[in-house]
């Protein structure tokens, strides 16, 4: 049945004239997206770039629709879109059931997890989870985000002190405030990387493994249909490997924030 469906959504999609015509209408196509390297950042001229920009770029491209960004505050991203401010979520939003009574997720276009990434003094010597999951640990975590579930499941006895934004959260533990930042991969491991001096990653994966889709009003079920097929067609000709590949295992990216 899967293969079955997979076939019919590669087969509605005819690029780009077909996908233009399932559009929802012809304007601009918003998209609400959060702070999050390296999903959606700023680069050295004040643009927007990241792995969720060029998916929006592309998905916009295909539909024939000029993508309008809109950065939003992880906290007011759901709400921000059912209140109209945008069309659609594309911010690496993990589906859960929780999400899925607000909005309408698409078909998965990535998967991520949690991972987590430690001050390498006030953490020395940590590398199990429950190393962490002790009363006297501080976390670190943005607010909102599926860090939350996964600290509540993984690591309820732990202290967790809640940022709005991810580079406040991961401040705490370069400074040592907060013993680790826990955050959907690859971002504690790109950390680790850049900070050798301050940071260690303790865990050798993630310790979560979560879908990753597009979020819709549930109203929108033409928009739904057209990006459900949009993904299965960029998954199956490697764009969206492409992509991946690009943002999430190499950091030559990082010159063009400089």
């Amino acid at each position: 049945m899967k293969k079955l469906f997979l076939l019919f959504l590669l087969s509605t999609l005819a690029l780009p004239a077909a996908s233009t015509a399932l559009a929802a209408d012809t304007g601009p196509l918003k998209v609400g997206v959060s702070t999050f390297v390296p999903w959606a950042m700023q680069d050295k001229d004040g643009k927007y770039i990241g792995f969720e920009v060029d998916v929006a770029e592309a998905l916009g491209k295909d539909l024939g629709r000029k993508v309008e960004l809109v950065p939003t505050k992880w906290s007011g991203i759901i709400p921000g879109l059912l209140t109209g401010q945008f069309d659609i979520i594309i911010s690496g939003m993990s589906i859960t059931p929780e999400r899925e009574e607000k909005v309408a997720f698409s078909i998965p276009y990535d998967y991520s997890g949690m991972d987590l990434v430690a001050n390498k003094q006030r953490a020395a010597g940590f590398s199990t989870l429950e190393d962490f999951n002790k009363p006297d640990v501080i976390l670190a975590a943005r607010t909102g985000g599926s860090a939350k579930s996964a600290i509540e499941k993984y690591l309820p006895k732990a202290q967790v002190r809640w940022f709005d934004e991810e580079t406040q959260a991961l401040q705490e533990a370069v400074s040592g405030r907060a013993h680790a930042f826990v955050s959907s991969a690859p971002l504690p491991a790109l950390e680790a990387s850049r900070r050798p001096d301050a940071l260690f990653r303790p865990l050798k994966d993630t310790f979560t493994k979560e879908p990753i889709g597009m979020a819709m009003r549930k109203d929108d079920k033409q928009l739904k249909a057209t990006v459900d097929a949009w993904i299965a067609k960029r998954e199956a000709d490697g764009t969206l490997e492409k992509l991946r590949r690009y943002w999430f295992h190499d950091i030559k990216w990082e010159s063009r924030l400089k």
